[in-house]
């Protein structure tokens, strides 16, 4: 299984095409939703790597990929400017998906 990139900017698509990751880069709403039913079409393809800018700005779209389809699986990364989530975000995710404060 292979790794594709949606990234929006240059550098976070250089530095994973170093590490061998091949991807896009795209700007707005259509071009992430064509970017994403095209890779959605590769069945090589079983993760796809978005920056964490399209989770904020267009979850609407990530999450219907993810409700719709068991692969690949999405993961979001941190872009070049580090990324938006508190320090503490995974004790939240998991407080918030047990019901349970740790």
């Amino acid at each position: 299984m292979k790794m594709f990139l949606i990234s929006d900017n240059v550098d976070t698509q250089t530095g994973m095409r170093l590490a061998g990751v091949e991807g896009i880069v795209v700007h707005q709403r259509e071009e992430l939703r064509n970017a994403l039913e095209n890779t959605l079409k590769d069945k090589e393809i079983g993760i796809i790597l978005l920056t964490e800018k399209f989770g904020r700005e267009f979850p609407d779209i990530i999450d219907d990929v993810r409700l719709n389809n068991k692969l690949p699986l999405i993961i979001e990364i941190p872009d070049r400017h580090g990324t938006g989530r508190k320090a503490d975000f995974i004790t939240s995710y998991v407080n918030e998906a047990i019901g349970l404060k740790l």
